[in-house]
């Protein structure tokens, strides 16, 4: 997950690196009572999750709190790229001597991490990278200590006095569980200080259990993904018209590419349930898919294991009750695995007019897509 600016901002306060001091505000007169409590020239910037703001009018230099409430005015409601600003940060001004560049991130290619550092901070990085690539130092680290800090400040031309903000940097990396941290610009102030001015932060998703005080973006993202995330399902929204449950991430994978090639549109979703198909799990899901427009029939593909088939079949005939007048389209439904005969057998023995027994993924991949395309 991405981190607005103030997030970045806040979570580098907290790990004791120097940043301005701001608050945010989500209306012009909140700008104005920012820069009051300032006191001095403020910097009102855009807080949306893409980068070239400044270059789209998005970031405004203010002299007074007057100044301030009409940049924000001027950038509450700008599209950015795509996004929408709905607030903005109100930062002291600082005085600048000189500008940096820094980063931490995760090197997936070369499975390790990296530090990147420049003198050429406050530009597009990856303009710097392309035209002047040795102006850029990239340094693979697997631990990161003072003396290793002073080593890349000097290598890319940054004082040695940033050594101590960049070990500070890596410490959110680290305890923050990030793949990416940057800073840009990290500065020298007229008076010596090194702060940071700006920062972009990724959270690895993968360790959000060992975050419970972690920011929750609900502007972002698909609102279905939105939904499935807070019920705890694993669920991302694809392109087609056959919705897909299935309890494992091989299983529902394997499933999406036997669906792809049943003919018609495609699947619409990935959605793994996990090892325990209870009937709440499975109406959560259920709910999830059938909340999609887009969706015209469901396959729901489960390998009986811990949880037996029978125990599957349950829950799907629960959920489809506790769903009541939302359950309207098709399931397609194909167990395998413990107990696999009793299953099937629950589900003819119930003769709910929505769902289809097949005893072959193929089958019902096939089934499922047929149906979708009756529902178009």
């Amino acid at each position: 997950m991405d981190l607005f600016e103030h997030e970045a901002r806040d979570l580098f306060a907290r790990h004791g690196i120097p940043v301005p001091p701001g608050e945010v505000a989500t209306t012009p007169a909140g700008a104005y009572a920012a820069a009051v409590a300032i006191g001095g020239p403020v910097v009102v910037k855009a807080q949306v999750k893409t980068g070239g703001r400044g270059k789209a009018g998005g970031v405004k230099l203010a002299g007074t709190p007057a100044e301030a409430r009409a940049a924000a005015e001027a950038i509450l409601g700008m599209d950015i790229k795509g996004h929408t600003v709905h607030k903005v940060l109100v930062t002291a001004a600082s005085a600048i001597a000189d500008e940096y560049y820094f980063s931490f991130l995760l090197d997936r290619a070369n499975r390790t991490w990296l530090a990147m550092a420049s003198a050429e901070g406050g530009t597009d990085i990856e303009e710097v990278a392309a035209t002047r690539p040795e102006a850029l130092v990239r340094q693979p680290v697997l631990t990161f200590d003072l003396a290793t800090a002073k080593d890349i400040a000097v290598a890319a031309g940054l004082p040695e006095s940033a050594a101590d903000v960049l070990v500070r940097l890596w410490e959110v990396f680290v305890r923050e569980d990030c793949t990416l941290v940057e800073v840009n610009p990290l500065v020298r102030t007229e008076s010596g200080e090194i702060v940071a001015l700006d920062g972009k932060i990724t959270l690895d998703d993968s360790a959000a259990f060992r975050h419970a005080e972690r920011p929750v973006d609900t502007a972002a993202g698909d609102p279905l993904e939105r939904a499935a995330h807070a019920k705890g399902l694993n669920y991302v929204k694809l392109t087609g018209d056959v919705g897909v449950i299935g309890n494992g991430a091989g299983l529902v994978m394997s499933t999406l590419d036997v669906v792809a090639q049943a003919g018609g549109v495609g699947p619409a979703n990935f959605l793994d349930i996990g090892g325990g198909a209870s009937a709440q799990v499975m109406a959560d899901g259920l709910e999830i898919i059938l909340g999609d427009a887009d969706v015209k029939s469901v396959f729901v593909n489960v390998f009986g294991g811990i949880t037996a088939c029978d125990a599957v079949a349950d829950g799907i005939l629960q959920a489809l009750g506790m769903l009541g007048d939302r359950a309207t389209k098709p399931l397609v439904v194909r167990l395998d695995g413990n107990n696999v005969k009793r299953g099937r057998e629950i589900l003819v023995e119930a003769g709910h007019p929505l769902v289809t027994m097949v005893e072959t993924m193929d089958d019902a991949a096939r089934t499922a897509a047929r149906l979708a395309a009756r529902g178009a």
